[in-house]
């Protein structure tokens, strides 16, 4: 009696929409980008398991994991509903690196919320709507950021590109994207504190900033509902991050020159760092970017190592999924 639950890796902010746009990537080679809870019935009472490459960065006591919070919230909402709760074991299969901004904590948390929903409604014939199980998911995401925003959950739970829109019924809608656009990964191996990039953005932006941002969205949404792809990646600009995060991502600055002056159709930093991504509808040029990203971007240790990947995707329409 067990379910395993899948949810990939995500751009956040996806350069023109800070904390409203989101987009959900899939390597194009087959590889599981992102986390796996698996979730057992239990004879010894709730249980955290972890393992995974970057389990190690996880705290020790399991009480103090993501996961076990997502536990907790959707035995509330159990109850609330009127629901018996039985006792699991949950493995947390941890594939993504910590503050990698690639929305590693959205993942967990969306594995561990829709594999929970999963294992109940295989087993016990209950399950909650896709809004409640969204909710839930921005609930855990605000405990750990600090602030409720869904641009990293809302495309990992439910795939593709989505935009938040200011409706607690609604909170996202889907927008249309372009199937022959890659997008090259780079994760160059060290940690950027999500808070950190926060605190390093002003607390005002100018009024022609404001305009700008704006206008920005606005035409790219547009561009997405037209199918105008030239003009969706031409205003692909950040005007709220970028100009402040690149000092603490080092490197970006020179790749991301580098990678325009190539012909990109555009490159950004995903979520708040240090991932790198670029963008182009050439398959060739994808895996030129690729390795030209693999000997450039990603960082090495005193010994020559690195935890650093690239990886080249493409859209993952599907999110969360259950794994067989």
């Amino acid at each position: 009696m067990s379910v395993s639950v899948f949810a990939p890796a995500s751009i956040g902010n996806v350069n023109v929409g800070f904390d409203v746009l989101g987009l959900a990537v899939k390597p194009i080679d087959g590889t599981l980008l992102g986390d796996v809870v698996t979730v057992k019935q239990s004879h010894d009472g709730d249980q955290l398991v972890v393992t995974g490459n970057f389990a190690k960065k996880l705290p020790g006591d399991v009480k103090d994991n993501i996961v076990w919070h997502c536990l907790l919230l959707f035995n509330q909402q159990l109850v609330a509903h009127k629901q018996a709760v039985v006792a699991v074991e949950l493995t947390l299969d941890k594939r993504m690196p910590v503050g990698s901004g690639l929305g590693s904590s959205a993942c967990s948390v969306v594995a561990a919320i829709a594999g929970l929903n999963a294992f109940y409604q295989k087993y016990h014939e209950f399950s909650f709507s896709e809004l409640a199980l969204l909710k839930m998911m921005g609930q855990m995401e605000a405990k750990i950021s600090g602030s409720l925003h869904y641009d990293n959950v809302a495309p990992c739970f439910l795939g593709g590109m989505q935009l938040m829109v200011p409706d607690h019924e609604i909170i996202t809608r889907d927008l249309p994207q372009f199937d022959d656009c890659y997008y090259v990964m780079a994760y160059p191996g060290i940690e950027v504190s999500t808070k950190a990039a926060r605190d390093i953005l002003p607390s005002d932006y100018s009024r022609a900033d404001l305009i700008s941002f704006g206008q920005n969205l606005a035409t790219f949404v547009d561009a997405c509902h037209r199918s105008d792809k030239a003009q969706a990646f031409a205003v692909m600009q950040d005007i709220v991050a970028e100009p402040y995060r690149q000092s603490i991502l080092p490197g970006y600055s020179a790749a991301a020159s580098h990678l325009r002056a190539q012909g990109c159709l555009a490159v950004g930093i995903s979520g708040s760092g240090p991932t790198l991504f670029c963008v182009t509808d050439d398959a060739v040029k994808a895996e030129n970017f690729a390795n030209w990203l693999t000997e450039n971007y990603l960082q090495t240790s005193a010994d020559g190592t690195t935890d650093g990947f690239v990886h080249v995707c493409q859209v993952d329409s599907q999110g969360a999924i259950s794994l067989p």
